[in-house]
Parts: structure tokens; sequence; C-alpha cells
């Protein structure tokens, strides 16, 4: 399992002899409010639970995020602070940088022991320069181009992130790419009142597709196997619960039987999207997932998802074929990713390209905004193999401070 941060910290509660655990995720971003409700719930149990975070992923302070979480966590839990420092998702090279970015963030930080391998040739860091954002641009396409058709990397394992204004960075590139027989994805943009990208990750999402897939696909036992989980979380049935389990999967089979009917007799398209969609949650039941999401209880927040779904589902269908060729629609597979660096956190790609690093576009990306910096530091920890950004010098000025931070760290700078 590949850690979500190269530098995490973890803090055990004091009690030798626990009835309970429990794990607070992404710690430093702690609100002090829930912080306050955390001192409720646990001062004086017999709890133990761990914290984990980074401090260099704190990018919520203009939240309401506490500034020191964890020292806050360990004076009032008497707990034991302890580093991971391996890194599964980036090798050694990469690593270097990362690491250049942190200590620029917290100049007594650990480095992180890289744990995954070098898979591609040639750089794997680097700074490309160009006159004009037309040669920016076409450049680009023509790079991940050459990179899909010699089979290096898949397009939807590329992502490019902008600092804002995705919908105008996609309005300067698709032309661009579409003439090389690419597809750029902007996934920052809304399906009614949600974005794809926050769509893409909800439990709603995940839940339904996997069940459409059983639907589309003749086999696919990963799929099958996701789904029990979900029934069984859903419907809070004991994996040791023989005849419990027994009964989810004869329901199961009755779903993906009569699911493959419902699409056969569904001609896919868009038109068709919401009694596809519409099968799926009935199977599963709107009440079930509000009772077992929080974060669906509140009858809008559940509909705003819901009509996401079912609006990126119709989108889908006008560019396949097929049902399954929708859900890979849908998913994104094919097609390169456009997103802003914020848009990124939780997520990785085979390579990274940062567009536009310049003085004008990236304005706030100075040593006195840590927030800003600590994005920049999530963003570039998403990059597996390769992590790449491109300067217009037409738009902007480089920015020195970084520069002076990254090239030491073997970043290349390439002019065009």
């Amino acid at each position: 399992m590949k850690d979500s941060t190269p530098v995490s910290f973890k803090a055990v509660g004091p009690d030798e002899q626990p009835t309970e655990r429990s794990h607070l995720d992404e710690f430093q971003d702690t609100t002090f409010s829930q912080f306050q409700l955390l001192r409720a719930a646990f001062d004086g149990s017999e709890a133990i639970f761990t914290a984990v975070g980074d401090d260099k992923q704190r990018i919520m302070v203009w939240a309401g995020a506490m500034p020191d979480a964890f020292a806050q966590f360990e004076q009032h839990f008497n707990s034991q602070r302890i580093s991971l420092i391996s890194n599964w998702r980036s090798h050694e090279e990469l690593v270097q940088v990362q690491h250049a970015i942190a200590s620029r963030i917290d100049p007594n930080v650990e480095k992180p022991e890289a744990r995954a391998d070098r898979l591609v040739d040639g750089d794997v860091a680097a700074i490309w320069e160009f006159a004009t954002g037309e040669e920016e641009n076409d450049c680009l396409a023509q790079w991940i181009e050459r990179e899909v058709l010699a089979g290096d990397v898949e397009p939807h394992d590329v992502a490019i992130l902008v600092r804002m204004r995705a919908d105008q960075v996609e309005s300067q590139l698709s032309s661009t790419f579409a003439n090389r027989g690419l597809r750029l994805r902007n996934v920052a943009r809304n399906v009614g009142d949600i974005a794809i990208q926050d769509l893409l990750g909800e439990d709603l999402t995940q839940i339904l597709l996997r069940l459409m897939r059983l639907g589309a696909t003749g086999r696919s036992p990963d799929n099958w196997n996701a789904a029990l989980l979900d029934l069984q979380h859903l419907e809070a049935v004991d994996p040791a619960d023989e005849a419990g389990q027994q009964l989810l999967q004869g329901r199961l089979q009755t779903f993906v039987r009569e699911m493959r009917r419902t699409l056969n007799g569904l001609d896919p398209v868009p038109e068709a999207a919401a009694d596809a969609a519409q099968a799926t949650l009935d199977f599963i039941g709107a009440g079930v997932l509000q009772r077992a999401f929080p974060a669906y209880q509140r009858q809008a927040d559940f509909d705003r998802v819901w009509k996401g779904f079912t609006l990126l589902l119709q989108e889908s269908l006008q560019h396949a074929q097929t049902w399954s060729g929708a859900i890979d629609e849908f998913e994104g597979l094919g097609q390169t990713a456009l997103m802003t660096i914020h848009k990124s956190k939780g997520l990785e790609f085979h390579t990274i390209i940062f567009y536009g690093l310049d003085n004008q576009t990236w304005w706030s990306l100075r040593p006195d905004r840590p927030e800003e910096l600590n994005s920049f530091f999530v963003a570039f920890t998403r990059a597996e193999q390769r992590a790449f950004f491109t300067l217009c010098t037409e738009r902007g000025r480089p920015i020195a401070w970084l520069e002076r931070t990254l090239i030491p760290s073997g970043v290349q700078r390439v002019r065009f």
C-alpha cells in the first residue's frame, strides 16, 4: 500500500490495554472545533487512536485549521510521534526533488526513503521553457502523443496541473490536443453543481459504477468482489456470517442478471442514462446510502451528487458506442486530466505536468505564503515517475526563488 504522504506522523493514546481503535486521517487540517469534539469523545477513555497526516500538507488554515494540530494532540493525549519515512509512490530522483521542496517548508524535515523503482528513461524532472504560448501548447501535445504512441504511458496516466482557471487553459489546449488525436478532460468542470473530480471520488459514484460495470461486462471479478464489500458495509453484514454472505451473493447475482437485461434493452444513448442510473440506485436504495454516509444525510447534498452522476453518465454516452465504453468514458480512461493543484490531493499519476509555471500565473507562490508552498508540494508528490514544468516567457518570468530550490536537486532546464 502506498503512503499518502512522504512523511507522516502517528500519535498513540496512552492506555496500554485499549478496548477501541480509531483512525484520524488528514489530521494536519483539523479545525479547533473538530479538536474539541475529539477531546470530548476520547478524554478519559480507554481507547487507542492514531492521528495521521503531514504538516507540510496543511492547506486549510484559511478555513480554520489549527496551525499546530499535532503538537496539541501530543500535549492533550500524551502521545508518541513516529515519522513514516518510506515513500512507496515515487522513485529516488523524484524524492530528491520532493525533499528539496519539503526543506523549504521545514528545514529540519527528515528525507524519505524512496521505495519505488524508476521505470522510464530520460529526464524525470525538468523545466520546459518556451517563447510563446502557441509553442508551449503544441510541444506539450506533441510530447504526450509521442509518449502514448511509444507505449510509455496511457493518456489517463498523465495529469496537467494549473493553479486556477482550468476552463481557460482547457480552451487553449483542447484543439491542439485534438489535432494530435488526444483528448483533454477538464475535471475541474462542473456537471450540475459538482466538479467532475469531486464526483469521481464520491462513495455514491464508486458504488454505482461498480454495479454498472457488472451489468455492462461479461465477467469482472474485481468489481464483483468490491460490490460484495460495498453490500457488506451498507447492510452491516459480518464477514464471518456465512449465511449472511450467501444471501448477499444471491442478491448480487440476481441484480447482475437483471441489470444485464436492462442494459441490453436500452440503447447506449444519452437519453437512456437516467433509466440505467436509476436501476443501480434502486438496487442499493437511496435511503441506505444516506444512512451509511453522513455526507448524504442532507437531501440537498445527496441530490447534488446524484444529479451530477446522472449528468456525467449522459455526457459519457455521447462519446461511446457501448455501455462498457460509457463507463470508461465516465472514469476518464483514454483522456488526459486537467485540474487545479488543489484538486490533485489524494490522487497519483505516472506523469505530472505543471502548466504555465511563471510569476504572473503563479503569483501567489511565494516563500511568505506557506499554504501555497504546501499546496505545490502536495501536487508534486502526486507524481510516480515524472514531473515537468512548462514556462512561457511571453506570459511571465521564471519564479526565481523556486528555481533556485529545484535546479540543485536535479531538475533540468530545457529551452525549446
